[in-house]
């Protein structure tokens, strides 16, 4: 399967949207005041779970939390605290947009954003950047997007919120772009009595889902504790011949060791069947140069297709509280990955009149990707010079070895479509060989990491930390030279200053980078340094009602270094094919703002709003990467009516983004630009709680049936998005 790359513009913001980005950011010191004239009425305070357990959003109703995140740095910093863009889905949001996977979360986040090429496959990116790393409670799951095995449709359901942090990240995820991180923060067994939820759920084209989700204790005294969560989905699709089914799979498991002392230990599955998915994606031109507007219910894929992913985790944690409140975390974890697809790709260009011109070429492949990580760390706060000051240290290890095998196809390897504006693409299965070797890699990062917070003055904070990484790298394929990559002591840096104005408001400014290694020598046969994406921030920060509601405004920039060009030359590669020649660059720079308010304005009011623009720029000033939208726009509310319709909430809201472009050959062998004017997609939602256990929910999707087609691909290809969307879910909680 080939990667993709893509390219994309920047267009002028409505007036519209400048007036709200400007009213976001003049919000924040309003907000304070506000929070000191209603002193007197403040919204309760969130609780914050005990020592040894992990701060969670389940039952607050909240659309933010005033707890600690640990995804930009390892010390437990709040959101304002922190001196990056920091957004968090809370459950309450997961719960009142009806998200079900992580590219809901992505597509409805201030500053990220997925480029859903295909039915099975997407790219998510940041600040104009592709993000590759998916971190579980804050252990970093590296995946080849080309080799998706499921990422995009991982299931929720064993998550508590998840946790975006934007910008360069190396601190803590090691290797990777200078986009953001996404961390997945599982659901804990941390109840002392048996408590829990089930739901039913029915949508459009046929969906059927139900869940369940259990926590008990194990013993009298609760000191033993159980949580189980189930989930299975199913439904088909409106593109032709395309449907899914999931099941995902948590039991997690809680012992108090000790009145200091936590074990925790669980296993997940993940599994997903998808018969139908199409590879590649629609025709955007007819043979004669027309523009094609296809139904979205096109498909270039034949009925036999399917691609069949599962994903199973074990972990294991030990964290114990020492007498003078310092912490010492062990924990391991264990991912295996596999993946098995039988598909076919579609390439041509149709006759307007006979609908004859298009091609298909199946392939299957069957891959797997097995990943080991242990660390340890210690946190906790010290005094020096008069003052407190805290600080976290340890030591990361990870090991990940994948595998591709493929399967030849022995009759159809090539066919004609016929008529692909009236039959589609639909063919009888080839038969295959057996599995043959594809590729493999291996790749082993080790680190070591410190950070500190240190108290300057009461007001001024400064964050300092590093990260000294050990990296290697090795594979190969059958249609490419070997490689092997090694660098050692690659040192990622940290900086953040912090200067609290007030209570509630802060100021910031930061700097982080982060290395990406790349598969490109130079003419002596020396592999190019890595990319490093210097990443600097400033901005405000401002946290409302007792940590009710957290407001920012950022200024960003993000340039590379060491990217590698070809020079035009070839040297002989380490299996004797002919290799190009690269010599490092400077890549891309973005440069933008982001606007963000979260949280609770009013009792039985929540809002998220956010605002992102950038720009990004190579190092001769051209555009690139124009695929992706310069600037989003991500609203969603609800407010909890009272009086005799107090069990009623309303929600809705819009998710905004800028025209896109991309330039592709056209049939008659000319360079074209193939727009995606700037559109809006409206969501709504409902919820009726009939009593403290029993409600039900309706979430409307694309209220306005909006046609749109996520990006354009590169080969002149295009997918279109789902039309307007309907599902109906029944809860009832123990």
């Amino acid at each position: 399967m080939k990667k993709r790359v893509h390219t994309l513009p920047h267009a002028a913001a409505p007036a519209a949207l400048k007036a709200l980005a400007a009213g976001i950011a003049m919000a924040i010191p309003a907000l304070a005041m506000a929070q000191a004239a209603a002193a007197t009425d403040t919204l309760p305070a969130v609780q914050v779970e005990a020592a040894g357990q992990s701060e969670t959003t389940e039952g607050t109703g909240s659309y933010t939390t005033p707890g600690p995140s640990r995804t930009a740095t390892p010390l437990g910093l709040s959101l304002r605290e922190t001196p990056q863009s920091v957004s968090v889905v809370t459950q309450q949001r997961i719960e009142d947009q009806g998200m079900q996977t992580i590219s809901d979360v992505v597509r409805n986040t201030t500053g990220v954003y997925l480029n859903q090429y295909e039915t099975s496959r997407g790219q998510f990116t940041a600040r104009g950047f592709n993000i590759n790393n998916l971190l579980i409670d804050g252990v970093p799951t590296t995946w080849e997007q080309p080799w998706s095995s499921g990422e995009i449709f991982t299931s929720l359901a064993m998550y508590d919120r998840v946790e975006v942090v934007r910008g360069a990240t190396g601190l803590t995820t090691g290797a990777g772009d200078p986009s953001a991180a996404i961390n997945l923060v599982r659901k804990r067994a941390s109840s002392k009595v048996f408590t829990g939820n089930v739901e039913l759920g029915v949508g459009s084209w046929n969906e059927r889902r139900g869940l369940f989700d259990l926590s008990t204790p194990l013993n009298q005294a609760g000191t033993v504790r159980a949580r189980v969560v189930g989930e299975y989905a199913k439904a088909d699709s409106y593109i032709d011949r395309l449907s899914k089914e999931n099941g995902t799979f948590l039991a997690a498991f809680e012992a108090d060791i000790g009145p200091r002392t936590l074990l925790t230990a669980g296993v997940s599955r993940q599994k997903t069947d998808s018969n139908g998915p199409m590879w590649g994606g629609l025709p955007v031109w007819y043979a004669e140069g027309v523009f094609a507007n296809w139904d979205r219910s096109k498909s270039t894929t034949a009925s036999w297709t399917r691609w069949n992913t599962a994903y199973n985790t074990y972990f294991l944690s030990l964290e114990h509280r020492f007498a003078n409140d310092w912490k010492l975390k062990l924990s391991y974890n264990h991912g295996d990955r596999k993946a098995d697809s039988y598909l076919s790709y579609a390439s041509g260009y149709p006759s307007l009149l006979t609908g004859e011109g298009m091609f298909a070429f199946p392939a299957s492949y069957d891959v797997r990707t097995r990943q080991h990580d242990f660390s340890v760390q210690g946190s906790g706060g010290f005094r020096l010079f008069g003052r407190e000051h805290e600080a976290a240290f340890g030591y990361a290890s990870s090991t990940q070895k994948f595998n591709a095998y493929s399967r030849s196809a022995l009759t159809n390897s090539f066919v004609a479509l016929g008529n692909f504006n009236l039959l589609g693409a639909d063919y009888p299965e080839p038969v295959w060989s057996g599995l043959s070797y594809y590729g493999k890699s291996y790749t082993r990062q080790e680190a070591v990491y410190g950070a500190a917070r240190l108290s300057l003055a009461d007001p001024l904070k400064l964050i300092l930390g590093a990260r000294v990484t050990n990296y290697q790298r090795r594979g190969d394929d059958v249609y490419s030279n070997p490689y092997r990559l090694k660098y050692g002591s690659e040192v990622t840096p940290y900086a953040g200053l912090v200067f609290d104005v007030s209570k509630e408001l802060s100021v910031y400014a930061s700097y982080t980078d982060i290395f990406q290694p790349q598969n490109a020598r130079d003419i002596n046969g020396t592999y190019i340094e890595p990319i490093k994406g210097k990443s600097t921030e400033v901005g405000v920060k401002g946290e409302f009602f007792d940590g009710r509601l957290n407001a920012s405004a950022a200024v960003f920039r993000i340039k590379q270094q060491n990217l590698a060009v070809e020079t035009g030359e070839t040297i002989p590669g380490l299996g004797g094919l002919p290799e190009a020649v690269y010599r490092a660059s400077n890549g891309a720079t973005s440069k933008g703002f982001e606007l963000e308010v979260s949280g609770e304005l009013a009792r039985g009011w929540n809002l998220n709003a956010g605002y992102t623009q950038f720009s990004l720029k190579d190092a001769d000033r051209q555009d690139v990467n124009t695929i992706y939208p310069r600037k989003t726009l991500r609203l969603f509310t609800t407010y909890r009516l009272s009086g005799a319709l107090s069990g009623l909430t309303l929600g809705g809201g819009v998710s905004w983004q800028s025209s896109t472009y991309g330039n592709a050959a056209n049939p008659l062998g000319l360079t074209q630009r193939v727009d995606q004017g700037a559109f809006a997609l409206v969501n709504l939602m409902a919820r009726y709680d009939f009593n403290d256990r029993l409600s039900a929910q309706l979430n409307i999707e694309n209220a306005t049936d909006k046609k749109h087609y996520d990006t354009f691909q590169a080969y002149g290809q295009l997918t279109y998005m789902e039309p307007r969307r309907a599902s109906l879910t029944m809860k009832y909680r123990f």
